[in-house]
């Protein structure tokens, strides 16, 4: 192998994959927003919104993992749509373009789950069985899966895409940060045992499925869905969290029918509640077929392998 090219290579899922590219002895270059000094690898400075990709970052490349983008935003209000389709989009879809010019040999799109829309009537959704992908977001991803997929057909590079479920790891940010924080501060109230059912993946089990499709000639050209293969519920969760921050787990909840009141408050408050307690169960089993298997658990969460 040549190079291997990282794409968001200083976010939390690309810092994690470049140390173990890194520690299996490739090659690797990396393609970041803001250069970092004291990093030995080959850079390429770019902002997917204003910038045009650099063509010299795909010279001897043969994989290349896409990880950049625009994520998930969980105000609803600092990203338009224009941006979303702007940077998961064409952006994803110019960096293909050049590299199937190029001839680079695979092409691996980091997408989401959400790209497969919400699991229904408490069933766990599979790469077979979707529904319409919600919010821009998801609805970005989607596009972009389809567009790559599409290339493929009409070039030589394989493209293979990989739906990370909900990763959790040190240092995570997003959704589960504040989460995590608000625990800590004494701000989040302990939450009824449901029964939902979240699918979740520790980051350094993303990290072994994204080498294990770069690797495995049975990923080549296809969709996996990546969990850590056990459903949480939303309370045990909480309990994870609390046990991290060295925090006794309470003995009470706070009663469901609460919560049921406050989701009838507003729009905004019911889209609250059901992000925490519905249910978003995924399914892995179609990566686990040829051979994968998830080795962390979420009493792992703030461990890491490296």
């Amino acid at each position: 192998m040549k190079y291997v090219l990282v794409t968001g290579a200083n976010g939390f899922i690309g810092q994690h994959l470049c140390q173990s590219l890194l520690s299996s002895g490739l090659k690797l270059k990396k393609h970041v927003r803001t250069k970092n000094s004291l990093d030995a690898c080959e850079q390429y400075e770019c902002d997917l919104e204003s910038n045009e990709f650099s063509e010299k970052a795909l010279e001897n490349i043969d994989v290349i993992y896409h990880l950049a983008g625009l994520a998930h935003d969980t105000n609803g209000l600092s990203f338009s749509e224009d941006q979303y389709r702007s940077i998961n989009i064409d952006a994803t879809l110019r960096i293909a373009t050049i590299a199937a010019k190029q001839k680079v040999k695979h092409f691996i799109f980091v997408s989401s789950v959400k790209a497969g829309g919400k699991p229904i009537g408490g069933s766990c959704i599979n790469e077979d069985k979707q529904s319409d992908p919600k919010g821009i977001y998801a609805i970005t991803k989607r596009e972009a899966e389809i567009k790559l997929i599409e290339l493929g057909r009409l070039s030589d590079m394989c493209i293979s895409i990989v739906r990370p479920s909900l990763v959790y790891g040190p240092n995570v940010g997003g959704n589960l940060k504040l989460m995590l924080s608000s625990i800590d501060n004494g701000w989040f109230p302990p939450i009824p045992d449901t029964g939902n059912q979240r699918s979740m993946i520790h980051v350094d089990d993303l990290v072994q499925a994204l080498l294990f499709v770069m690797n495995n000639k049975d990923a080549y050209g296809e969709i996996f869905i990546a969990t850590d293969g056990v459903p949480h519920s939303s309370r045990e969760l909480y309990e994870e969290m609390c046990k991290l921050l060295g925090k006794k787990i309470p003995s009470w909840s706070i009663p469901m029918f609460f919560f049921n009141i406050l989701a009838k408050m507003s729009l905004n408050m019911k889209h609250k509640v059901s992000k925490l307690l519905d249910d978003e169960c995924y399914s892995s089993e179609k990566l686990e077929s040829i051979g994968f298997k998830a080795k962390r658990t979420l009493g792992d969460m703030n461990e890491t392998n490296f």
